[in-house]
């Protein structure tokens, strides 16, 4: 372990997280955008080349930061009813949830003597889990979607934002404020990064003396760039409704704007949402400058996934994210780690910096960074890493990822039964459209076996898995994959068979149709071809019989074609 600090005083530690983002939004990682606080973090501090998340949506990615943890070793409630138990495969997605036992970093750190806190979106909240949060009349209150705004429904927002408070202090937390459940929820839809950062303020201010953690996660850059820019003109929407005004935490929204059109880019564009997260951190890193606490409190930035690849296990825009930590007491300035590091790496770091004792029952699944912040270098580190995303797996080394898509026994009779028009859906890792299929845009995105080598092909379009010259190498980094695969413990394919795992080679011809339809979000355009070809409509045929007629119809057409023409040839 590292040396925690001048006289042995263990560090504050503000885990900083936020939604979607790729590095490309940083410029201190060559982005085209207004980022000074984190280009200045990543010179005072280390940037991670090669940091990655375990999983590409909200709820997986999350329970790891938390914990420590793949999603896909979650013992939740909701995980278990949904996938069944240790005998069946694994679907991580969006139904995890912390456990009840309170294995999770803000309660351990607790317990370590760190007062600890959480701010922003949560996303990991289980009604199978925590039922008597959802009875009685403090019990969750369910807003429509279409509630119009006003002083009944904000009562409902704040009526719910005090019930995270209180799910967030029975998970271990010891302080909870300006709590999003999960996404922001319609008519108060708007981003504010200032009502995150007031409260984040307020925690620092009140625990100056540490040591501390908070977990602090914006609602941005999730959604689309412009809601980022329209958000600004809605100052007073919050996650507990409408507030009668807005903190002054932050530089005032027009003068931020002004700043971003002074630099040359455009205020409407992107760098609106960019450079108001960015700003966010400023005022962190500003509070903790004035109380005089800066040099021993480690400040990690990262998201919780990539945006163009969600809900895959593709590096590019997906799993693969940029990170920046910053600790003037731990972490020698202007340092970049190009090691393999995961999410799940983070609650062991914490633990470890923080001198906290985890239970002997606590599962977890990466290990402390500490090794690497000195110089970014440490001695027999990993070689490679596994990400998990629904019916995905993918083992990615520096070079190389190998991507395994095995569906269900159930998602197999699914999509055989599926038209075109349904094939998408049924074929999403995580079996919905929209986001379960932006990673549909690279061609090798259906294909069950999956190669890519990342440094000549960083965007992975180019499939080599069915490349007789990368034989060797797909066996190699099956071999990875089929050692996490049984620290898992859970059946995976053809790599640990049992349960309602299945083996692939069963749905090529579907595979063969989904990659000639054009999939854009929610929707599916079929080309007229597939209309009426022979699997449109196709049904389970473990006996082929179907299959032999439709063959044996083909060929007779064929012949009386041949034959109405006059042609004399000989159909096979």
């Amino acid at each position: 372990m590292v040396a925690t600090a001048a006289g042995g005083e263990r560090p504050n530690i503000i885990m900083f997280l936020i939604d979607d983002q790729n590095p490309s939004s940083i410029a201190a990682f060559g982005g085209d955008t207004y980022t000074p606080n984190l280009d200045r973090m990543s010179e005072e501090g280390m940037k991670f080349t090669r940091a990655y998340v375990s999983s590409s949506v909200c709820t997986p990615s999350r329970y790891s930061f938390l914990t420590g943890r793949f999603a896909g070793n979650s013992y939740s409630k909701c995980y278990e009813e949904e996938v069944g138990g240790k005998q069946n495969q694994g679907l991580p997605n969006f139904n995890v949830a912390l456990e009840r036992d309170n294995m999770n970093v803000g309660n351990v750190l607790r317990e370590a003597g760190y007062t600890t806190g959480f701010v922003g979106k949560y996303h990991l909240t289980s009604k199978l889990d925590f039922p008597e949060f959802y009875q009685g009349n403090d019990g969750w209150i369910n807003i429509p979607k279409d509630a119009r705004p006003g002083p009944e429904v904000s009562a409902q927002f704040k009526h719910n934002e005090r019930w995270m408070r209180r799910y967030l202090k029975t998970l271990g937390f010891s302080w909870a404020k300006n709590v999003y459940p999960e996404n922001m929820h319609a008519p108060y839809s708007a981003h504010n990064a200032e009502w995150t950062t007031v409260a984040a303020l307020e925690f620092i201010e009140e625990n100056k003396d540490g040591p501390f953690y908070l977990h602090l996660c914006s609602t941005l850059l999730h959604g689309p760039d412009k809601s980022w820019r329209k958000s600004m003109d809605h100052p007073l929407f919050t996650g507990e409704g409408e507030a009668e005004s807005l903190p002054e935490v932050m530089t005032p929204r027009d003068e931020l704007l002004k700043t971003i059109a002074e630099k040359g880019f455009d205020p409407d564009s992107h760098v609106a949402g960019e450079a108001w997260i960015d700003d966010s951190l400023g005022a962190i890193l500003g509070k903790l400058k004035e109380l005089g606490i800066d040099d021993n409190t480690l400040v990690i930035f990262a998201p919780d996934h990539g945006r163009d690849g969600k809900a895959s296990v593709f590096s590019h825009g997906s799993c693969q994210v940029p990170m920046i930590m910053r600790w003037p007491n731990g972490i020698p300035a202007g340092q970049v780690c190009d090691e393999l590091v995961q999410n799940i790496d983070l609650a062991p770091t914490f633990f470890d910096l923080g001198e906290a004792e985890k239970p002997k029952s606590y599962r977890i699944d990466g290990r402390s960074l500490t090794p690497l912040l000195k110089d970014g270098k440490a001695k027999d580190w990993r070689n490679h890493l596994y990400l998990e995303m629904g019916a995905a797996r993918a083992t990615v080394t520096k070079d190389w990822s190998y991507i395994a898509v095995r569906y269900t026994k159930e998602q197999i009779a699914a999509i055989k039964k599926a038209s075109p028009q349904n094939l998408p859906r049924a074929m999403s890792y995580i079996g919905r459209l929209g986001i379960g299929v932006r990673g549909a845009d690279r061609p090798g995105f259906f294909d069950e076996n999956q190669l890519y080598h990342l440094k000549s092909d960083p965007k992975e379009m180019n499939n080599m898995a069915y490349s007789q010259g990368q034989a060797t190498r797909v066996k190699e980094m099956r071999q990875l994959m089929q050692q996490d695969l049984e620290v898992i413990g859970r059946p995976f394919g053809e790599f640990i068979p049992g349960g309602n795992a299945a083996a692939p080679g069963q749905i090529s011809k579907q595979i063969e149709i989904v990659k000639q339809l054009d999939i854009k979000g929610k929707t599916v355009s079929v080309p007229n071809a597939l209309r009426v070809h022979p699997e449109a409509n196709a049904k389970p045929d473990p006996d082929g019989k179907e299959t032999k007629k439709v063959k044996r119809e083909t060929r007779r057409k064929a012949r009386e074609e041949a034959k109405s023409n006059g042609q004399k040839r000989a159909v096979k």
